[in-house]
């Protein structure tokens, strides 16, 4: 059980600018709710950390001031930020857990108590755009930074970004000039045109109405060696199209896409495809700043095929899929699923949100064939050292409503951690599959 101690509203702590801050059709896509994440340090403290943090935040809020601003709605139904500096919500917690009873962390009702909790019901005017709870562990062993921002305001790039530069500040540094977020997103604010897209994207139909099963989550951990196996299956036979060997990850996405297909045991051939996002930050024309702080993710869809396709053929037949997908997001790729993007359906979302009716989207591509996967290899989520040593873990705290994957580096720097949600009566069977496979030729 986790009880809040004190609750903190932090400000900048000098003055910031007021003006609204545009939103791009990038940020306003997609779920418009707060994104649950958890920072785990198991050093001991002999003092409150509480005050070292708040003091640290104030200040990283002046770099970061929009954070400390509230959404509204504008009369063509866009989001902007209104930076009026309300601040954000820091809360101090204890646990009558020990840092041993929660286990690895996995995404559950006991860990999303690491978490803040945001009531939807008050005016999202007046919800702030960023809630931190900080959790001390029953016999005063580790603590839990749970972190709760608003999805508009900026994407897992952006927030792993804030976190290490609020815990440099913490100890003590300045921030170098390419730490500093860059706040305008004029950058894509793409003029209109009546044409249609350029770049075929994607159809995304509504799934068939079908029993919503219960999830659950485990974490399953690839070692180095084991990556290199599966990176060796995916690149076993040759193909005249393929110029460059698998990477890690699209051999480890093609293995948890096809053990999936497996655990399911479908008696129908079903059509099955990954949903990922791909941060377009470099793949713009012009490139935005790498330190834009925003949201800047396009969506890959690999292209149609069925579970049999993914069961029967080896390894890189999917990892083939999953290139493919990753290769399409162009320059024109990107302005053309964003062009697309803010039409009724989601405008329709958006006014629904700010009435509260609602802050979770039913997305079309969600389903019992399919996978979404979100890769935070290439971040540097353990650099959060707040003077008390780097997180021990890093992930998502809570479960969601389809099956999903997230993968990132193993803390001691051997291989990686794969946070899986799947259903949970064929939970067992997947992870039967993940690891089996791996010893398993795909020839």
């Amino acid at each position: 059980m986790v009880t809040i101690v004190r609750s903190y509203n932090v400000t900048p702590n000098e003055p910031t600018p007021s003006d609204p801050l545009w939103l791009s059709d990038s940020d306003q896509i997609g779920s418009l709710g707060h994104v649950p994440n958890i920072f785990i340090y198991k050093a001991k403290h002999s003092n409150n950390p509480i005050e070292k943090m708040m003091n640290s935040l104030s200040k990283i809020l002046v770099h970061y001031y929009p954070v400390a601003g509230r959404l509204s709605l504008t009369e063509d139904d866009r989001m902007e930020v209104n930076c009026n500096a309300k601040g954000v919500t820091l809360l101090e917690a204890e646990s009558t857990k020990s840092f041993g009873d929660y286990g690895d962390f996995s995404p559950s009702e006991s860990t999303e108590e690491l978490v803040p909790k945001v009531d939807y019901t008050q005016p999202i005017e007046e919800i702030p755009l960023l809630l931190l709870q900080v959790t001390r562990f029953h016999g005063g062993e580790g603590l839990a930074l749970g972190v709760l921002i608003s999805h508009p305001i900026t994407d897992a790039t952006g927030i792993i970004r804030f976190v290490n530069n609020w815990a440099k500040v913490a100890r003590g540094e300045e921030l170098l000039p390419h730490e500093i977020p860059f706040l305008d997103r004029t950058g894509l604010k793409f003029p209109h045109q009546n044409s249609s897209p350029r770049v075929k994207l994607p159809e995304w139909k509504p799934v068939p109405q079908i029993e919503q099963r219960k999830r659950s989550a485990l974490l399953l951990k690839l070692t180095s060696s084991q990556v290199e196996r599966l990176k060796k299956k995916a690149n076993e036979k040759p193909s005249k199209e393929r110029v460059r060997p698998y990477t890690r990850f699209e051999a480890v996405a093609a293995h948890i896409w096809r053990c999936a297909a497996k655990a399911r045991e479908s008696s129908e051939n079903h059509p099955t495809f990954v949903r990922f996002s791909v941060d377009f930050r470099s793949r713009l024309n012009p490139p935005l700043p790498q330190n834009y702080f925003g949201n800047a993710l396009a969506k890959g869809v690999t292209p149609k095929c069925y579970e049999g396709d993914i069961i029967s053929n080896p390894l890189g037949f999917s990892a083939e899929k999953i290139r493919e997908a990753a290769h399409a997001v162009t320059d024109e790729f990107i302005r053309s699923q964003l062009k697309a993007s803010l039409g009724k359906g989601q405008k329709d979302h958006i006014r629904a949100f700010f009435k509260g009716q609602g802050h979770l989207m039913n997305v079309p591509y969600a389903g019992n064939h399919n996978i979404l996967l979100t890769s935070l290899t290439s971040m540097p989520v353990y650099e959060a050292d707040f003077g008390w040593g780097k997180p021990v873990h890093f992930g998502i705290a809570r479960s969601f409503q389809e099956d999903r994957a997230v993968i990132v580096r193993s803390p001691d720097g051997d291989g990686v951690v794969v946070t899986i949600i799947f259903q949970t009566p064929l939970m067992q069977l997947f992870r039967k599959f993940f690891y089996e496979d791996l010893f398993v030729s795909s020839l």
